[in-house]
Protein backbone atom coordinates (compact mmCIF):
# COMPACT_ATOMS: atom_id res chain seq x y z
CA UNK A 1 0.00 0.00 0.00
CA UNK A 2 2.38 2.64 1.32
CA UNK A 3 4.60 1.28 -2.25
CA UNK A 4 1.19 2.50 -4.10
CA UNK A 5 0.74 5.60 -2.56
CA UNK A 6 4.80 6.56 -3.08
CA UNK A 7 4.05 5.66 -7.38
CA UNK A 8 0.92 7.48 -7.54
CA UNK A 9 2.70 10.79 -5.79
CA UNK A 10 5.69 10.29 -8.65
CA UNK A 11 2.96 9.98 -11.01
CA UNK A 12 1.05 13.06 -10.29
CA UNK A 13 4.18 14.79 -9.90
CA UNK A 14 5.56 13.32 -13.29
CA UNK A 15 2.31 14.78 -15.04
CA UNK A 16 2.45 17.85 -13.18
CA UNK A 17 5.88 18.71 -14.56
CA UNK A 18 5.10 17.96 -17.96
CA UNK A 19 1.79 20.06 -18.14
CA UNK A 20 3.95 22.88 -16.38
CA UNK A 21 6.39 22.58 -19.53
CA UNK A 22 3.98 22.08 -22.62
CA UNK A 23 2.70 25.41 -21.01
CA UNK A 24 5.88 27.53 -20.41
CA UNK A 25 7.02 27.53 -23.77
CA UNK A 26 6.59 31.12 -24.51
CA UNK A 27 6.10 32.56 -20.81
CA UNK A 28 4.73 36.02 -20.92
CA UNK A 29 6.77 37.69 -18.44
CA UNK A 30 9.08 35.80 -15.99
CA UNK A 31 11.89 36.39 -13.43
CA UNK A 32 15.00 34.27 -14.62
CA UNK A 33 17.40 35.87 -11.93
CA UNK A 34 20.71 34.59 -10.28
CA UNK A 35 22.53 35.47 -6.76
CA UNK A 36 26.25 36.80 -7.49
CA UNK A 37 28.07 36.30 -3.94
CA UNK A 38 30.60 38.42 -3.59
CA UNK A 39 31.19 37.15 -0.01
CA UNK A 40 34.29 35.19 1.06
CA UNK A 41 34.98 35.52 -3.01
CA UNK A 42 31.80 32.44 -3.91
CA UNK A 43 30.93 34.17 -6.75
CA UNK A 44 33.14 36.88 -7.87
CA UNK A 45 35.92 38.10 -7.95
CA UNK A 46 37.76 34.85 -7.60
CA UNK A 47 40.44 36.51 -5.83
CA UNK A 48 40.43 39.88 -3.71
CA UNK A 49 43.34 40.82 -4.38
CA UNK A 50 43.08 40.28 -7.85
CA UNK A 51 43.50 43.14 -10.94
CA UNK A 52 41.03 45.56 -12.35
CA UNK A 53 40.96 44.22 -15.65
CA UNK A 54 40.75 40.26 -14.12
CA UNK A 55 37.60 41.62 -12.27
CA UNK A 56 36.57 43.12 -15.05
CA UNK A 57 36.56 39.96 -17.48
CA UNK A 58 35.54 38.08 -14.98
CA UNK A 59 32.12 40.04 -14.26
CA UNK A 60 31.46 40.23 -17.92
CA UNK A 61 31.71 36.62 -18.65
CA UNK A 62 29.45 36.25 -15.71
CA UNK A 63 26.91 38.66 -17.71
CA UNK A 64 27.90 37.33 -21.09
CA UNK A 65 26.56 33.38 -20.29
CA UNK A 66 24.00 34.70 -18.01
CA UNK A 67 22.57 36.80 -21.31
CA UNK A 68 23.39 33.58 -23.43
CA UNK A 69 20.61 31.76 -21.21
CA UNK A 70 18.42 34.40 -21.48
CA UNK A 71 18.55 35.76 -17.54
CA UNK A 72 17.24 39.10 -17.17
CA UNK A 73 18.22 39.46 -13.66
CA UNK A 74 20.90 39.20 -10.98
CA UNK A 75 21.34 39.95 -7.89
CA UNK A 76 24.74 41.19 -7.01
CA UNK A 77 25.78 41.46 -3.41
CA UNK A 78 27.29 44.92 -2.74
CA UNK A 79 27.35 45.12 0.32
CA UNK A 80 28.54 41.39 2.59
CA UNK A 81 29.58 43.04 5.62
CA UNK A 82 29.10 46.47 6.60
CA UNK A 83 31.19 47.21 3.76
CA UNK A 84 31.10 48.46 -0.09
CA UNK A 85 31.68 46.95 -3.08
CA UNK A 86 30.82 50.76 -4.90
CA UNK A 87 32.32 54.03 -3.83
CA UNK A 88 30.77 55.05 -0.59
CA UNK A 89 31.68 58.01 2.08
CA UNK A 90 29.12 55.69 4.48
CA UNK A 91 31.37 52.51 4.65
CA UNK A 92 34.77 51.33 3.89
CA UNK A 93 35.77 49.35 0.60
CA UNK A 94 35.13 45.51 1.08
CA UNK A 95 37.95 42.94 1.74
CA UNK A 96 36.43 40.54 -0.66
CA UNK A 97 37.27 42.97 -3.43
CA UNK A 98 40.94 44.40 -3.02
CA UNK A 99 42.31 41.80 -0.21
CA UNK A 100 42.39 44.69 2.66
CA UNK A 101 39.12 46.63 3.82
CA UNK A 102 39.66 50.50 2.97
CA UNK A 103 41.48 49.84 -0.11
CA UNK A 104 40.20 51.13 -3.21
CA UNK A 105 41.11 49.49 -6.11
CA UNK A 106 44.17 50.17 -8.30
CA UNK A 107 43.46 50.95 -11.37
CA UNK A 108 40.71 52.84 -9.59
CA UNK A 109 36.81 51.77 -11.06
CA UNK A 110 33.67 51.44 -9.13
CA UNK A 111 32.44 48.10 -9.49
CA UNK A 112 28.80 48.69 -9.27
CA UNK A 113 28.93 51.40 -11.98
CA UNK A 114 30.83 49.26 -14.13
CA UNK A 115 28.01 45.97 -13.03
CA UNK A 116 25.00 48.54 -13.94
CA UNK A 117 25.96 49.54 -17.33
CA UNK A 118 27.62 46.13 -18.23
CA UNK A 119 23.85 44.55 -17.37
CA UNK A 120 21.65 47.03 -18.63
CA UNK A 121 23.64 47.08 -21.81
CA UNK A 122 22.35 43.26 -21.97
CA UNK A 123 18.98 43.99 -20.72
CA UNK A 124 19.74 42.28 -17.15
CA UNK A 125 18.15 44.34 -14.21
CA UNK A 126 20.84 44.64 -11.42
CA UNK A 127 19.20 43.95 -7.81
CA UNK A 128 21.78 45.63 -5.36
CA UNK A 129 22.08 42.54 -2.58
CA UNK A 130 22.65 43.91 0.88
CA UNK A 131 23.28 42.69 4.42
CA UNK A 132 21.42 44.46 6.84
CA UNK A 133 22.69 43.59 10.24
CA UNK A 134 26.34 41.68 9.35
CA UNK A 135 29.09 43.74 10.21
CA UNK A 136 32.03 41.60 10.15
CA UNK A 137 32.87 37.55 9.35
CA UNK A 138 34.45 37.58 12.76
CA UNK A 139 34.57 39.86 15.69
CA UNK A 140 38.22 41.02 15.28
CA UNK A 141 37.33 44.91 15.76
CA UNK A 142 41.23 45.79 15.36
CA UNK A 143 41.20 44.76 11.49
CA UNK A 144 38.31 47.13 11.07
CA UNK A 145 39.36 49.45 8.54
CA UNK A 146 39.02 53.54 10.31
CA UNK A 147 36.22 53.83 8.27
CA UNK A 148 34.17 51.41 9.47
CA UNK A 149 30.80 52.55 11.12
CA UNK A 150 31.67 50.73 14.37
CA UNK A 151 34.97 53.21 14.72
CA UNK A 152 32.40 55.87 15.14
CA UNK A 153 29.54 54.09 16.60
CA UNK A 154 31.11 50.97 19.09
CA UNK A 155 27.33 51.34 21.16
CA UNK A 156 25.53 50.16 17.62
CA UNK A 157 27.22 46.75 17.76
CA UNK A 158 27.40 43.18 19.45
CA UNK A 159 29.66 40.22 19.58
CA UNK A 160 28.04 36.77 18.45
CA UNK A 161 29.10 33.58 17.54
CA UNK A 162 32.36 34.56 16.49
CA UNK A 163 30.85 37.56 14.46
CA UNK A 164 30.37 41.27 14.36
CA UNK A 165 26.34 42.27 14.34
CA UNK A 166 24.79 45.60 14.33
CA UNK A 167 22.34 45.77 17.13
CA UNK A 168 18.85 45.57 15.27
CA UNK A 169 17.73 47.31 18.92
CA UNK A 170 19.51 50.31 18.45
CA UNK A 171 17.90 53.82 16.50
CA UNK A 172 21.59 54.24 15.06
CA UNK A 173 21.50 50.93 13.72
CA UNK A 174 18.33 51.94 11.41
CA UNK A 175 18.88 55.36 10.76
CA UNK A 176 22.49 54.05 9.54
CA UNK A 177 20.76 51.48 7.38
CA UNK A 178 18.81 54.52 5.66
CA UNK A 179 21.77 56.37 5.02
CA UNK A 180 23.14 53.18 2.96
CA UNK A 181 20.41 52.32 0.67
CA UNK A 182 19.43 56.35 0.29
CA UNK A 183 23.12 57.10 -0.89
CA UNK A 184 22.98 53.76 -3.31
CA UNK A 185 19.63 54.51 -4.57
CA UNK A 186 20.35 58.07 -5.25
CA UNK A 187 23.58 57.72 -7.03
CA UNK A 188 23.03 54.55 -8.85
CA UNK A 189 21.12 53.48 -11.63
CA UNK A 190 19.67 50.01 -9.54
CA UNK A 191 16.43 48.35 -10.00
CA UNK A 192 16.20 46.65 -6.47
CA UNK A 193 17.51 46.54 -3.07
CA UNK A 194 17.40 43.04 -2.33
CA UNK A 195 18.17 41.40 1.39
CA UNK A 196 18.15 37.86 1.83
CA UNK A 197 17.84 36.00 4.89
CA UNK A 198 20.72 37.38 6.93
CA UNK A 199 18.41 39.15 9.96
CA UNK A 200 19.12 38.10 13.54
CA UNK A 201 21.88 35.53 13.44
CA UNK A 202 21.27 31.49 12.86
CA UNK A 203 21.47 30.77 16.25
CA UNK A 204 25.10 29.18 17.98
CA UNK A 205 24.22 26.54 20.40
CA UNK A 206 24.70 27.30 23.85
CA UNK A 207 24.74 30.90 23.41
CA UNK A 208 22.26 33.66 23.60
CA UNK A 209 22.44 36.74 21.52
CA UNK A 210 23.53 39.52 24.12
CA UNK A 211 20.26 41.90 24.00
CA UNK A 212 18.65 41.17 26.90
CA UNK A 213 19.49 44.13 29.30
CA UNK A 214 18.36 46.41 26.42
CA UNK A 215 14.93 44.17 26.10
CA UNK A 216 14.29 44.68 30.00
CA UNK A 217 15.16 48.65 29.92
CA UNK A 218 13.20 49.21 26.43
CA UNK A 219 10.60 46.57 26.01
CA UNK A 220 8.06 49.15 24.37
CA UNK A 221 5.31 46.74 25.68
CA UNK A 222 6.28 43.68 24.61
CA UNK A 223 5.95 41.40 26.84
CA UNK A 224 8.56 38.77 25.60
CA UNK A 225 11.60 39.42 23.67
CA UNK A 226 10.95 37.21 20.47
CA UNK A 227 7.90 39.88 19.92
CA UNK A 228 10.27 42.71 20.55
CA UNK A 229 13.28 41.12 18.03
CA UNK A 230 10.42 40.83 15.24
CA UNK A 231 8.85 44.70 15.74
CA UNK A 232 13.21 45.68 15.91
CA UNK A 233 13.28 43.88 12.14
CA UNK A 234 10.17 44.79 10.86
CA UNK A 235 10.71 48.57 12.00
CA UNK A 236 13.86 48.11 9.83
CA UNK A 237 12.01 46.32 6.96
CA UNK A 238 8.99 49.61 6.87
CA UNK A 239 12.05 52.42 7.19
CA UNK A 240 14.34 51.29 4.28
CA UNK A 241 10.90 50.44 1.92
CA UNK A 242 10.24 54.05 3.04
CA UNK A 243 13.57 55.52 2.07
CA UNK A 244 13.61 53.45 -1.05
CA UNK A 245 10.24 54.37 -2.73
CA UNK A 246 10.72 58.64 -1.16
CA UNK A 247 14.20 58.31 -3.55
CA UNK A 248 13.19 56.58 -6.38
CA UNK A 249 9.91 54.91 -6.53
CA UNK A 250 10.42 52.55 -9.39
CA UNK A 251 13.04 50.99 -7.20
CA UNK A 252 11.74 47.58 -6.03
CA UNK A 253 12.34 46.19 -2.38
CA UNK A 254 12.95 42.89 -2.61
CA UNK A 255 13.76 39.88 0.48
CA UNK A 256 15.00 36.61 -0.21
CA UNK A 257 14.29 34.66 3.38
CA UNK A 258 15.02 31.51 4.43
CA UNK A 259 12.46 28.83 3.34
CA UNK A 260 9.97 28.04 6.09
CA UNK A 261 8.01 30.64 7.59
CA UNK A 262 6.99 28.57 10.82
CA UNK A 263 5.68 25.14 11.07
CA UNK A 264 2.17 24.08 11.55
CA UNK A 265 3.09 22.85 14.91
CA UNK A 266 3.62 26.16 15.76
CA UNK A 267 1.33 28.25 13.93
CA UNK A 268 -1.91 26.99 11.83
CA UNK A 269 -0.86 29.18 9.38
CA UNK A 270 1.97 27.70 8.82
CA UNK A 271 3.56 25.08 6.44
CA UNK A 272 3.39 21.60 6.55
CA UNK A 273 7.34 20.70 7.28
CA UNK A 274 9.55 20.10 10.72
CA UNK A 275 11.98 23.05 10.23
CA UNK A 276 14.11 25.79 11.55
CA UNK A 277 11.66 28.74 10.87
CA UNK A 278 12.19 32.75 9.83
CA UNK A 279 9.87 33.95 12.44
CA UNK A 280 11.11 31.89 15.61
CA UNK A 281 14.80 31.68 14.35
CA UNK A 282 15.55 34.93 12.86
CA UNK A 283 13.14 37.25 14.32
CA UNK A 284 11.69 38.19 10.08
CA UNK A 285 8.23 38.01 10.26
CA UNK A 286 7.72 37.93 6.27
CA UNK A 287 4.47 36.83 6.52
CA UNK A 288 3.24 40.37 8.05
CA UNK A 289 5.53 42.12 5.65
CA UNK A 290 3.50 40.04 2.63
CA UNK A 291 0.44 41.09 3.99
CA UNK A 292 0.46 44.51 4.65
CA UNK A 293 2.87 45.17 1.06
CA UNK A 294 6.03 45.99 3.06
CA UNK A 295 8.18 44.31 0.20
CA UNK A 296 7.36 44.22 -3.81
CA UNK A 297 8.50 40.49 -4.11
CA UNK A 298 9.96 37.72 -2.42
CA UNK A 299 12.18 34.79 -2.84
CA UNK A 300 11.77 32.12 -0.47
CA UNK A 301 14.66 29.58 -0.59
CA UNK A 302 13.44 26.31 -1.06
CA UNK A 303 16.48 24.74 -0.61
CA UNK A 304 15.60 21.17 -0.24
CA UNK A 305 14.56 18.36 -2.06
CA UNK A 306 10.93 17.23 -3.51
CA UNK A 307 9.77 14.79 -1.21
CA UNK A 308 12.05 15.79 1.60
CA UNK A 309 10.66 14.45 4.81
CA UNK A 310 11.27 17.40 7.18
CA UNK A 311 10.84 20.40 4.16
CA UNK A 312 9.80 18.96 1.15
CA UNK A 313 9.96 21.50 -1.45
CA UNK A 314 6.64 20.55 -3.13
CA UNK A 315 4.68 21.24 0.08
CA UNK A 316 6.80 24.59 0.18
CA UNK A 317 6.00 25.82 -3.18
CA UNK A 318 2.43 25.27 -2.44
CA UNK A 319 2.42 26.86 0.78
CA UNK A 320 4.14 29.71 -0.68
CA UNK A 321 2.35 30.35 -3.64
CA UNK A 322 -0.89 30.99 -1.52
CA UNK A 323 1.22 34.03 0.61
CA UNK A 324 2.31 36.41 -1.79
CA UNK A 325 -1.39 37.65 -2.87
CA UNK A 326 0.05 41.51 -3.06
CA UNK A 327 4.13 41.06 -3.90
CA UNK A 328 5.62 39.30 -6.74
CA UNK A 329 6.62 35.71 -5.55
CA UNK A 330 9.56 34.02 -7.20
CA UNK A 331 11.16 30.52 -5.94
CA UNK A 332 14.90 30.32 -4.56
CA UNK A 333 16.69 27.28 -6.35
CA UNK A 334 19.61 25.98 -4.73
CA UNK A 335 21.82 25.23 -8.24
CA UNK A 336 24.77 24.87 -6.02
CA UNK A 337 23.73 21.88 -4.40
CA UNK A 338 23.26 20.05 -7.95
CA UNK A 339 26.31 17.16 -7.97
CA UNK A 340 27.50 17.64 -4.31
CA UNK A 341 28.65 13.86 -3.04
CA UNK A 342 27.66 14.62 0.01
CA UNK A 343 23.90 15.58 -1.02
CA UNK A 344 21.39 13.03 -0.83
CA UNK A 345 20.40 11.04 -3.73
CA UNK A 346 17.90 13.49 -5.53
CA UNK A 347 20.64 16.02 -5.99
CA UNK A 348 23.34 13.76 -7.67
CA UNK A 349 21.25 12.32 -9.74
CA UNK A 350 19.52 13.96 -12.81
CA UNK A 351 18.54 17.52 -12.16
CA UNK A 352 16.81 18.20 -9.13
CA UNK A 353 16.81 22.27 -9.96
CA UNK A 354 14.89 21.20 -13.56
CA UNK A 355 12.84 19.06 -11.83
CA UNK A 356 11.72 22.07 -9.22
CA UNK A 357 11.73 24.61 -12.04
CA UNK A 358 8.61 22.25 -14.11
CA UNK A 359 6.63 22.10 -10.49
CA UNK A 360 7.07 25.65 -9.75
CA UNK A 361 5.64 26.82 -13.69
CA UNK A 362 2.59 25.31 -12.49
CA UNK A 363 1.77 27.36 -10.37
CA UNK A 364 0.31 31.08 -11.53
CA UNK A 365 1.19 32.57 -8.48
CA UNK A 366 4.95 32.15 -9.20
CA UNK A 367 6.32 34.82 -11.81
CA UNK A 368 9.82 33.24 -12.02
CA UNK A 369 12.88 31.44 -10.40
CA UNK A 370 16.35 32.60 -8.62
CA UNK A 371 19.10 30.63 -8.36
CA UNK A 372 21.74 30.54 -6.16
CA UNK A 373 24.63 30.63 -7.36
CA UNK A 374 26.12 32.23 -10.05
CA UNK A 375 29.57 29.32 -9.75
CA UNK A 376 26.55 26.47 -10.21
CA UNK A 377 25.29 27.73 -13.81
CA UNK A 378 29.15 28.60 -14.72
CA UNK A 379 30.70 25.73 -14.29
CA UNK A 380 27.46 23.85 -15.73
CA UNK A 381 26.70 21.61 -12.57
CA UNK A 382 24.42 18.43 -13.62
CA UNK A 383 24.22 20.27 -17.32
CA UNK A 384 21.81 22.55 -16.00
CA UNK A 385 23.28 25.38 -18.43
CA UNK A 386 22.51 23.08 -21.16
CA UNK A 387 19.12 22.31 -19.93
CA UNK A 388 18.07 26.02 -19.58
CA UNK A 389 19.42 27.07 -22.86
CA UNK A 390 17.92 24.02 -25.08
CA UNK A 391 14.63 23.24 -23.05
CA UNK A 392 13.72 26.34 -20.35
CA UNK A 393 15.16 29.58 -21.11
CA UNK A 394 15.09 29.41 -25.11
CA UNK A 395 13.53 32.77 -25.71
CA UNK A 396 14.27 36.27 -24.33
CA UNK A 397 11.49 36.92 -21.77
CA UNK A 398 11.08 40.43 -19.77
CA UNK A 399 10.72 40.39 -16.21
CA UNK A 400 7.47 40.90 -14.18
CA UNK A 401 5.62 43.86 -13.78
CA UNK A 402 5.27 44.47 -9.96
CA UNK A 403 1.64 44.75 -8.44
CA UNK A 404 2.59 47.42 -5.97
CA UNK A 405 5.18 49.62 -8.32
CA UNK A 406 3.14 51.76 -10.14
CA UNK A 407 3.86 54.36 -12.84
CA UNK A 408 3.47 56.12 -16.07
CA UNK A 409 3.90 54.24 -19.41
CA UNK A 410 6.70 55.39 -21.86
CA UNK A 411 5.67 57.13 -24.82
CA UNK A 412 5.37 55.53 -28.17
CA UNK A 413 9.03 55.31 -30.08
CA UNK A 414 9.26 57.99 -33.07
CA UNK A 415 11.00 57.93 -36.16
CA UNK A 416 10.73 54.25 -37.00
CA UNK A 417 12.36 53.82 -40.40
CA UNK A 418 14.59 51.55 -42.33
CA UNK A 419 17.80 52.39 -42.66
CA UNK A 420 21.19 51.15 -44.54
CA UNK A 421 24.36 51.61 -42.97
CA UNK A 422 27.57 50.18 -44.49
CA UNK A 423 25.11 47.77 -46.62
CA UNK A 424 23.53 46.76 -43.60
CA UNK A 425 19.54 47.28 -43.00
CA UNK A 426 18.56 48.62 -40.43
CA UNK A 427 15.86 48.90 -38.02
CA UNK A 428 16.06 52.84 -36.12
CA UNK A 429 14.03 54.87 -33.75
CA UNK A 430 14.16 57.71 -31.32
CA UNK A 431 15.47 56.59 -28.23
CA UNK A 432 13.47 59.31 -25.99
CA UNK A 433 16.76 60.43 -23.83
CA UNK A 434 15.70 63.45 -23.19
CA UNK A 435 12.52 62.32 -21.38
CA UNK A 436 12.17 62.39 -17.58
CA UNK A 437 13.93 59.73 -15.66
CA UNK A 438 10.41 57.82 -14.71
CA UNK A 439 9.53 58.00 -18.57
CA UNK A 440 12.23 57.62 -20.16
CA UNK A 441 12.78 53.72 -21.96
CA UNK A 442 15.56 51.85 -20.48
CA UNK A 443 14.69 48.80 -22.60
CA UNK A 444 12.73 47.83 -25.91
CA UNK A 445 10.89 44.92 -27.09
CA UNK A 446 11.31 43.72 -30.99
CA UNK A 447 8.42 41.71 -31.97
CA UNK A 448 8.16 40.22 -35.91
CA UNK A 449 6.19 38.02 -38.02
CA UNK A 450 5.59 36.80 -41.70
CA UNK A 451 2.67 38.90 -43.68
CA UNK A 452 0.59 41.49 -42.85
CA UNK A 453 -0.63 40.70 -38.55
CA UNK A 454 -2.19 43.44 -36.07
CA UNK A 455 -0.05 44.58 -33.10
CA UNK A 456 -2.22 42.71 -30.77
CA UNK A 457 -1.86 39.48 -32.49
CA UNK A 458 2.30 40.26 -33.12
CA UNK A 459 3.49 41.12 -29.58
CA UNK A 460 2.61 37.85 -27.72
CA UNK A 461 5.80 35.95 -26.52
CA UNK A 462 6.21 33.32 -29.59
CA UNK A 463 6.99 36.17 -31.23
CA UNK A 464 9.39 38.39 -29.37
CA UNK A 465 12.43 38.00 -31.55
CA UNK A 466 15.03 40.28 -28.64
CA UNK A 467 15.20 42.72 -25.81
CA UNK A 468 17.47 45.47 -26.80
CA UNK A 469 18.75 48.16 -24.98
CA UNK A 470 20.31 50.01 -28.13
CA UNK A 471 17.89 52.48 -30.69
CA UNK A 472 18.25 50.29 -33.77
CA UNK A 473 18.17 46.63 -34.80
CA UNK A 474 20.24 44.57 -37.12
CA UNK A 475 17.64 43.18 -39.72
CA UNK A 476 20.29 40.36 -40.62
CA UNK A 477 20.08 38.95 -37.10
CA UNK A 478 16.15 37.79 -38.05
CA UNK A 479 15.44 37.51 -41.59
CA UNK A 480 16.71 34.40 -43.33
CA UNK A 481 17.34 34.54 -47.11
CA UNK A 482 14.22 31.44 -47.39
CA UNK A 483 11.87 34.53 -46.15
CA UNK A 484 9.88 35.89 -48.80
CA UNK A 485 6.99 38.01 -48.69
CA UNK A 486 6.02 40.81 -46.02
CA UNK A 487 7.55 41.03 -42.35
CA UNK A 488 5.55 42.97 -39.78
CA UNK A 489 8.16 44.54 -37.13
CA UNK A 490 6.62 46.00 -33.84
CA UNK A 491 8.64 47.66 -31.36
CA UNK A 492 7.54 48.64 -27.99
CA UNK A 493 9.47 50.69 -25.28
CA UNK A 494 9.81 49.70 -21.80
CA UNK A 495 10.52 52.06 -19.09
CA UNK A 496 12.07 51.47 -15.37
CA UNK A 497 8.51 50.78 -13.99
CA UNK A 498 8.34 48.14 -16.76
CA UNK A 499 5.18 49.93 -18.37
CA UNK A 500 5.01 49.26 -22.13
CA UNK A 501 4.47 51.64 -24.68
CA UNK A 502 2.11 51.42 -27.29
CA UNK A 503 3.69 49.49 -30.44
CA UNK A 504 4.93 50.99 -33.09
CA UNK A 505 5.00 48.77 -36.26
CA UNK A 506 6.47 48.73 -39.44
CA UNK A 507 6.16 46.70 -42.58
CA UNK A 508 9.17 45.29 -44.37
CA UNK A 509 9.36 43.61 -48.08
CA UNK A 510 11.99 41.01 -49.17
Amino acid sequence: MIKNRQLLYTLSIAMVLLFAHLNTLFAQREMRAAWIATVVNIDWPKHANSSTVTQQQEMLAILDTLQSLNFNAIFIQVRPSADAFYQSELEPWSKYLTGTQGKAPNPFYDPLAFIIQAAHERCIEVHAWINPYRASMDDNTKALAKSHPYSKHPEWFVKYGGKLYFNPAQSGTCEHLKQVVADMVARYDIDAIHMDDYFYPYPVSGQEFPDKAQFKANPRGFKNIGDWRRDNVTRTIIALRDTIKAVKPWVEFGISPFGVWRNKKEDPRGSNTQAFTNYDGLYADILLWLENGYIDYVVPQLYWEIGKKVADYAILLDWWSKQANKSNLYIGLYASQLGNKSATAPWRNGNEVIRQLDLLRSYPEVSGAAFYSAVAIMENRQGIRDSLRTSYFQQPVLTPKNRLVHGPRPPKVSHLKLLKIDKVPMLSWNSGDDLPMDRQPVKYAIYASVGKVSASTLCTPKNLVTITSDDCFDLTTYVKPSMRGKITFAIVAINRYKQESTPALIGIKL
